[in-house]
Parts: structure tokens; C-alpha cells; sequence
């Protein structure tokens, strides 16, 4: 089964949820592709609060150092380099600067000059396509991670812990599910705890 995983490094829910996918892939047989997509370019015009506006401001760095290293070295750089990334700022609690991210380069052995793309415009075209490939397919009242499988494509799960095992199975399953019917659009629930990475 193919599946498609758009990401932004700095969103913690998004990574909860590959690292779940990553949990499922050998169980369920599936091949996935990453695929960069930027909360930065998602909340462009939005009125946002000073302290979002200020994460976004700087969120965009990372995001064009992951296509920059995608065009150099192809599209198995993302995974690990998107790895490297997340562990720091999601488990490390690094911040979001030019340090942490020569230091997930170098987990890749990637050459810390890709760093350089945090602070230039040369990549943004292939950035907002990427973006745009996933947010095509759900619409723009979602965020990350996106994910499409089977011609569905929906925003989430969102959950916190991951859950592992036949849990982390049961949960895929259900989901394809759910998301395969025609005409399917929203379960939610307002969240009540924020997200923990405990055990990954």
C-alpha cells in the first residue's frame, strides 16, 4: 500500500503521527512517501496571535533546508533528515536555528552549507508546490500532517501518546476505513492534553 506523509518538522503532532506511521509500515505494508509541506506558507494572512506569528516567522528556515536537500540529494534524504530535525526540537527541545539544524545535517551526514537555504528565497517555489500538492487534496482548513492513501487524503490523526503494537495498527485500520467512504469529511474532538513523546 502506498502512502503519501506531508510534514512540517516543527509541528509536534505531526510527528507523533509519523513516528506512528513508521509503526505501521512493516505490519501493514506500507511504502511511504514524505513530503514537505510549511505551517509558515499554511497561516500566510492569517491574524494570528504575536506569539504564533513569531514561531512562523522562523518556522519557514527548516522546511526550505529539507527541499534544498531533497534537490541535492534526492527524495530518501527526507525521512532521516526530517528524523534528525524532529528529535531535536520535539524530544531535545532544541530551538529553531541555524545551531540545531547543522547539527541534524551532520546526524545525516549532510553538508552543513544546506543550513545556508534556512535564510534564502531560492528554494520557496519548489516549497509552495510541495505544500500545494498536499493541500490540493484536503483543503485549507486543515494542517499538518497531511496524509492520502488509496485516492483519500485527510489531515491527521492527531493523538497523543502514539499508540504501538496492534494498537497502532487497529488505529490505521481504522482509519483507512473511515477515510475511504465517500462523502466522509470530520470526527473531532476537542483536545485536552498536549502532545507526549514519552517512549519513542
Amino acid at each position: 500500500m502506498n502512502v503519501d506523509f506531508w510534514f512540517d518538522p516543527i509541528c509536534p503532532w505531526a510527528w507523533i503521527t509519523s513516528r506512528w506511521i513508521l509503526e505501521v509500515a512493516p505490519m501493514r505494508h506500507l511504502t511511504v512517501r514524505w513530503h514537505v509541506m510549511s505551517l509558515s506558507v499554511l497561516n500566510e494572512g492569517r491574524d494570528l496571535s504575536a506569539e504564533y506569528r513569531e514561531r512562523m516567522a522562523i518556522a519557514r528556515g527548516p522546511v526550505r533546508v529539507l527541499i534544498a536537500a531533497q534537490q541535492r540529494h534526492g527524495d530518501d534524504v527526507l525521512l532521516p533528515l526530517y528524523t534528525a530535525l524532529g528529535m531535536r526540537f520535539h524530544l531535545e527541545h532544541a530551538p529553531i536555528e541555524r545551531a540545531t539544524v547543522e547539527a541534524a545535517l551532520a546526524d545525516c551526514g549532510l553538508a552543513a552549507d544546506l543550513a545556508e537555504a534556512m535564510a534564502s528565497t531560492d528554494y520557496d517555489t519548489l516549497l509552495q508546490a510541495s505544500h500545494e500538492d498536499g493541500i490540493q487534496r484536503v483543503g485549507l482548513e486543515v494542517g499538518t500532517p497531511i496524509i492520502s492513501v488509496n485516492g483519500a487524503s485527510f489531515f491527521g490523526p492527531v493523538v497523543t501518546p502514539m499508540p504501538k503494537g496492534e494498537a497502532a495498527a487497529r488505529l490505521w485500520d481504522g482509519v483507512v476505513l473511515v477515510t475511504g467512504t465517500d462523502g466522509f469529511f470530520e470526527l473531532k474532538r476537542t483536545r485536552d492534553r498536549r502532545p507526549e513523546f514519552a517512549g519513542q
